[in-house]
């Protein structure tokens, strides 16, 4: 049977991705998938406190070390290639290619870092993994105005590289919402032919919040299991 596999990125830095990326990968874990995470760049990161490689290696069960979660970190909060160059660091794309082998055969959830022309090092951008490896995308998107814009640029830039998208996940940033969230989804789904999940609803409470986005990640992942019985 073919492993259930997705690339999460985002239209933007703080929409979401590691909320989302965890709640696929804690899912697929109590599916008994025992899934791999994957973030081979991480930015904003405090030697000694838990970021999102921790995040992503508990979401998956913590069955390896966290090694094998992430390749590069970086202290900066900053794109990984910037913050890089800041700490006098050439990234080695081989090097993340053959962390990225190393998961052959098995589910996966991979995180991206920010939007999809987030550069990585000097020659790559985050879409360069994403039409590498051409995993199905979860593409994660604040949920009000202005998220038209750029979820139709992040998959028109998708479907450039014949990149598949498994579905895009509008997510509630802020507590008070705004009127066009009663339309942006179906607005999306008609012009775009795309799966559309959510609205993820804004809440401070952080054990209500990872409930949330199990709940609207849940078809994917039951989609995904469906698929593989009926094989």
């Amino acid at each position: 049977m073919t492993p259930a596999r997705w690339f999460v990125t985002g239209t933007d830095t703080g929409v979401g991705k590691t909320e989302a990326a965890c709640a696929l990968l804690s899912l697929l874990a109590e599916a008994g998938a025992r899934p791999a995470a994957f973030k081979p760049y991480e930015s904003g990161w405090t030697p000694g406190i838990p970021g999102d490689t921790e995040a992503l290696w508990r979401a998956g069960g913590a069955t390896e070390s966290t090694q094998a979660v992430n390749v590069y970190r970086f202290r900066a909060p900053l794109a990984p290639a910037v913050a890089a160059a800041k700490e006098g660091v050439t990234p080695s794309f081989a090097r993340v290619e053959q962390a990225y082998r190393d998961l052959d055969g098995r589910s996966l959830v991979v995180e991206g870092a920010g939007g999809l022309f987030v550069p990585v090092d000097e020659a790559h951008d985050v879409i360069d993994l994403v039409a590498r490896w051409r995993l199905p995308v979860v593409l994660v998107a604040r949920a009000g105005l202005g998220t038209l814009n750029h979820v139709g640029l992040s998959l028109a830039a998708l479907a450039a590289r014949e990149v598949p998208v498994a579905a895009v996940l509008l997510n509630r940033t802020r507590r008070a919402g705004d009127p066009s969230e009663r339309d942006n989804a179906e607005l999306l789904r008609r012009r775009h032919g795309v799966q559309v999940l959510g609205p993820v609803p804004h809440t401070a409470d952080a054990h209500r919040r990872r409930s949330l986005f199990r709940r609207a990640l849940a078809p994917l992942v039951r989609a995904a299991g469906d698929t593989e019985r009926g094989r």
